[in-house]
């Protein structure tokens, strides 16, 4: 009982620390004198707002949505995790127009499966734009926000198998009982994936974070366990999607395995290796704390990783898409508008109950303070 109260204590101070700010006051100083938010140092912030060797740069943790904003072009930590992957949406959405543009879309339902994928490529580096952006508004709404990042980066992994179904497929597994349960599997992975990487910053539903300290968090409370099931949340999808492109990058003994879009699949696989590595790993700011605070994180890598990633990938699935078309309208069956459109719809429901769930959670009244409630009646 004594380390809770202490441990209440101890994030009072933190929070009671930070000069409490009128957010309206606050908005029109910063329009009167376009002075840029204050930034704070490690030991200023909360637990759950705290990197690993990020020392400097910190927003508030309870910033206004104005601030927020604000921040975006101002050098703090979040800076770059922010541009990262706000202009690289932006490139997706281009390609994507621009794909549009250049083909029959309307009446060529061999490119739907890829314009469903190139729309996932859009959403997720935007969604994550946005939840670095509002981050710091507050606990809840920092959880809040990298849910609906899970939530987009498992609806990516589906775009992923829907184009990988449709056009990577080897010429034997074309057919097979696993290319027809490709696609529903990987809707399945998609609501594990949300899952457990919810799990991951809260832990189980009602039950790990009913208490009043903040330290209930499983992300702040074991955040080795954390960092594990997160990995795991995404390593599992991208395996499971990759495993048609492994074979036929690494069994496969056919003319699809001689392609020159061979490759293209390698830069995409090695920057996806690569992409795990440093989100685990924590380098370089691992090895020299306060060093990287600003510029050249480990989150900032990852980010860049991942897009560079994404653009070979995305071209990788075209260059299959061109060089495969005659022989897969005659060899497979093409994935129609319902079986494409409903599995992204049918996803993105459940993936939204998901993450509705936990965000009420966060709203749950703690124990103590239903206790309070019933005594004063």
């Amino acid at each position: 009982m004594k380390t809770t109260q202490e441990s209440v204590s101890k994030e009072v101070k933190i929070l009671t620390s930070i000069p409490s700010q009128n957010q309206h006051h606050l908005a029109q100083h910063t329009m009167l004198s376009w002075k840029l938010p204050r930034q704070l140092s490690i030991n200023q912030v909360p637990q759950v707002f705290r990197e690993q060797g990020i020392l400097f740069g910190y927003r508030h943790p309870r910033s206004s949505a104005a601030d927020c904003l604000l921040s975006v072009f101002q050098m703090t930590n979040e800076t770059l995790n922010i541009w990262t992957h706000f202009l690289p949406a932006w490139y997706f959405l281009w390609k994507l127009f621009a794909l549009a543009y250049s083909l029959d879309v309307w009446n060529d339902t061999y490119a739907w499966p890829f314009l469903a994928y190139m729309l996932t490529c859009c959403i997720y580096p935007f969604t994550s734009s946005c939840a670095h952006t509002f981050s710091t508004m507050s606990i809840q709404a920092r959880h809040i926000c990298y849910f609906f990042d899970y939530g987009a980066l498992s609806m990516y992994s589906l775009g992923s198998a829907i184009a990988y179904s449709t056009y990577v497929f080897p010429e034997e597994w074309i057919n097979s009982t696993f290319h027809h349960c490709y696609v529903p599997i990987a809707v399945f992975n998609t609501v594990i994936s949300t899952g457990l990487s919810c799990y991951s910053r809260l832990g189980a539903l009602y039950l790990h974070y009913n208490s009043d300290v903040i330290e209930r968090f499983l992300e702040t409370k074991q955040p080795r366990l954390s960092k594990t099931l997160r990995t795991l949340a995404f390593a599992y999808p991208y395996v499971f999607d990759s495993t048609p492109l492994f074979y036929r990058l690494y069994l496969c003994t056919g003319e699809s395995c001689m392609e020159s879009v061979i490759p293209v699949h390698y830069k995409h696989c090695a920057f996806a290796f690569l992409t795990c590595f440093i989100f685990t790993a924590h380098l370089p700011e691992r090895l020299a704390p306060g060093c990287f605070d600003y510029i050249g994180h480990s989150h900032q890598l990852f980010h860049v990783c991942g897009i560079i990633g994404t653009h070979f990938q995305m071209e990788a699935i075209f260059i299959d898409m061109k060089a495969r078309h005659d022989w897969l309208l005659a060899s497979s069956p093409l994935l129609s508008f319902s079986q494409t459109v409903g599995s992204i719809g049918i996803s993105i429901i459940i993936n939204l109950t998901i993450i509705a769930a936990f965000s009420l959670a966060l709203y749950s009244r703690p124990k103590s303070s239903r206790k309070e409630k019933l005594h004063r009646h």
